[in-house]
């Protein structure tokens, strides 16, 4: 048996756990969108604390031990279904309660998913913060919160949503797409990173998420703020989103972090494997990250991203996968974990099965 640092998942959206090996369809991230939306509006409270139960579940057996979900099904309000679902499992969570008031920049009309997700800034403020006070004492819980991108927020309340809990968590989705970062510029004449260091969002407490297509100057602004930012590579990957500057972020002086997001994989193993290939494929080089600067991301400044100073640790099996291994970061995968003597496996596997098939029938 070998034990080695628990993971941090610090950038999910649980729903998305039904759309794995599914024919979502779709050429580009635009159109699986569409597929995504439409799960989005069968959930209610009770299937979604039955999918994000399981989700955490399995994110346990893989060796997760905390989780960032970025929350924004706001209507009804299923906040509290998915923070209580982490706390079923075990599972230590970061709600990173999430502004979204808009579909772009040019005032284009909401689908009517989106309708879900959207809810006035003070009317989210309020929500927000008596998440926070509710859960203040709860060890496995923090309170954080999230701009859902600035093609969601408008420009004028993001200063204002980055002050809504100050001391908390901050994470953004940022610069995933470039057609994300031309209409930015088309409007503001900025890109997202510079519009989002104007306001103020960025600095040691916050997360730009994904970071892909960025100039020089959006990684100078982000590394000299100390920020994190998290890449999730089997999800890039996945929706054909590109490859980041991990690297050149990191010798900024940015601290990386890694997510499952769409959860198309939830095995930290292969995440953080990913963000060591991918950076050679981009690059021709094979030096880019170090197994000790690997296991950090994957781990210690994952957990510190989401507001937790933890030092769990997993333990992994003996496997034909692992025979002869010195590194269990190249070699070892999620089902070489060790299961954790609450969870069953095979329960966790029907309990996935059970919804995600309840959610395809209505579908």
């Amino acid at each position: 048996m070998t034990s080695v640092p628990a993971f941090a998942n610090c950038h999910s959206h649980a729903f998305h756990r039904s759309l794995r090996a599914r024919t979502v369809g779709g050429a580009d991230f635009w159109g699986w969108r569409d597929r995504m939306y439409a799960v989005a509006g069968l959930l209610d409270a009770d299937r979604y604390h039955r999918l994000a139960k399981a989700t955490f579940a399995e994110m346990r057996l893989a060796g997760y031990a905390s989780v960032g979900e970025f929350h924004y099904l706001h209507s009804p309000d299923l906040a509290e279904a998915v923070i209580e679902a982490a706390r079923a499992v075990g599972l230590r969570i970061c709600l990173l309660s999430t502004l979204y008031e808009r579909a772009g920049f040019a005032d284009e009309p909401l689908h009517p998913v989106q309708q879900r997700f959207v809810l006035p800034l003070e009317v989210w403020q309020s929500r927000v913060t008596g998440l926070a006070a509710r859960y203040a004492d709860d060890p496995l819980v923090v309170i954080g919160t999230a701009i859902h991108s600035v093609r969601a927020v408008a420009p004028e309340h993001l200063a204002a949503a980055a002050a809504t809990v100050p001391d908390a968590p901050l994470h953004v989705h940022v610069s995933e797409q470039p057609a994300e970062n031309a209409a930015c510029l088309a409007a503001t004449g900025r890109t997202p990173v510079e519009l989002l260091a104007e306001a103020g969002v960025w600095g040691p407490r916050t997360t730009a998420v994904h970071a892909t297509h960025l100039t020089r100057g959006d990684i100078e602004i982000l590394g000299s703020a100390g920020s994190y930012v998290c890449f999730c590579p089997s999800t890039e990957a996945e929706l054909a989103d590109g490859i980041g500057p991990s690297v050149a972020l990191r010798e900024a002086g940015a601290r990386i972090t890694l997510g499952s997001d769409s959860n198309t994989v939830i095995d930290g193993f292969a995440e953080a494997r990913a963000l060591a290939m991918h950076e050679r494929l981009a690059t021709g080089s094979r030096d880019g990250w170090t197994t000790e600067q690997l296991w950090r991301a994957a781990s210690a400044d994952g957990h510190a991203s989401l507001g937790f100073s933890v030092s769990d640790t997993l333990t992994l099996r003996p496997s034909v996968q692992t025979a002869g291994m010195t590194e269990p970061l190249w070699a070892a995968g999620a089902t070489d974990v060790l299961p954790p003597p609450d969870l069953d496996p095979a329960e966790v596997a029907a309990e996935l099965s059970d919804v995600i098939d309840e959610l395809w029938s209505l579908a």
